[in-house]
């Protein structure tokens, strides 16, 4: 579940994620992410947005915060005694004091210590400081870096990072999202791949796609044209302020001469433009060759596995589980079964131990 950090609070989504945990019998995943725009601001008491680095540091000082309610169970006070009754074997299960210069909270954590003791913490920024962020905190990353080279690039940055905050390589897990077409040849996947870019791409949208890179509103712009002449807005405080979907680029100018360069070699569209450039990491071809570029991405420190986003829902990730998964089986580098029962588990990931004592404050 995606969660903000920037405008919600600790114990509320600490008691989300513990409950969720439960119920999944430790299956639950925290997806936390910061906001910047004034759009999202407004839907909450506090209003307005932060700049990048205080967003940061609420989120470091939000997890810590709820880190120290997960760990006010240790999850042994709970106790059965002979004639089946439960009691708390230790009155103080529960309590916590968190302070620092973003939160000042303490009390009883009123949820006991689930399955995994922590939902799985992932990650999606891309920022510098969100990739400390994540080598710091997170046990998993949402990239979007899927290709050879450009995973590569990013799986050395990030896991190159650990080693300062005492973590192995391991114990952070890169995780692009990763889209699929399966046909019975290349060639019939390469088809049927353009018609399912074609349909989730209309035109109003490759607009709406136009405008988070440029910065402004777009909304007379042709489509089927060229790339608008103008250079993109730089910064924060122009469309940014009344869209929540507008994606942040580290040199928006630089892209869009990308963008126009690539338009050009090729003679494409905006809207053409736009599905090449947008589209998640995909896997397209046969069975057998989607299988190998997996395998191949993997095995050459690209990524540590994907998340796949199948185009149609609920059922289609069913091909990829009939056909795709057992030549990964084959060749052994996909479980046959699994080893645990919780999500941290199956990803390969160790389970924390509680914090011995009962109290926390950080600052």
């Amino acid at each position: 579940g995606t969660i903000n950090s920037t405008f919600n609070e600790p114990y509320e989504v600490a008691r989300q994620f513990a409950s969720l945990d439960h119920l999944s019998e430790g299956r639950a995943a925290w997806n936390v992410v910061t906001s910047w725009d004034a759009f999202t601001g407004e839907n909450f008491r506090r209003g307005g947005f932060l700049p990048e680095n205080q967003r940061y540091e609420r989120a470091e000082s939000f997890l810590s915060a709820a880190h120290t309610l997960f760990d006010s169970w240790r999850g042994d006070e709970i106790v059965a005694d002979k004639e089946g009754g439960v009691f708390l074997s230790d009155p103080a299960a529960g309590e916590f004091t968190y302070h620092d210069d973003h939160f000042d909270i303490s009390g009883r954590f009123n949820v006991p210590r689930s399955p995994q003791g922590r939902p799985v913490i992932f990650q999606a920024g891309d920022s510098d400081r969100g990739r400390e962020f994540a080598a710091a905190a997170a046990d998993a990353i949402f990239s979007r870096y899927g290709t050879l080279e450009d995973g590569q690039k990013f799986y050395a940055d990030v896991k190159g990072r650990l080693a300062k905050y005492g973590r192995r390589h391991d114990q952070l897990l890169i995780l692009p999202a990763a889209t699929f077409v399966l046909g019975d040849t290349d060639a019939e996947a390469g088809e049927k791949a353009h018609e399912v870019r074609l349909a989730q791409v209309s035109p109003a949208t490759a607009i709406k796609f136009l405008e988070q890179l440029w910065n402004r509103d777009l909304s007379d712009h042709d489509p089927d044209g060229p790339l608008p002449t103008v250079d993109p807005v730089v910064g924060e405080n122009t469309i940014a302020k009344g869209r929540a979907s507008v994606r942040i680029h580290r040199d928006p100018i630089a892209v869009a001469n990308e963008w126009r360069a690539k338009a050009e070699a090729e003679n494409l569209t905006t809207r053409e433009l736009i599905i090449e450039v947008t589209g998640r990491q995909n896997f397209v071809g046969s069975a057998a060759t989607i299988a190998e570029s997996i395998n191949h991405l993997v095995q050459s420190d690209a990524s540590d596995g994907f998340i796949l986003v199948p185009h149609v829902t609920p059922g289609g990730l069913d091909p990829f589980v009939d056909q795709v998964v057992p030549l990964l089986q084959e060749r052994g580098v996909f479980r046959t079964d699994y080893e645990g029962t919780t999500l941290r588990e199956h990803l390969g990931l160790e389970l924390p131990q509680p914090r011995q004592e009962r109290t926390a404050a950080t600052g």
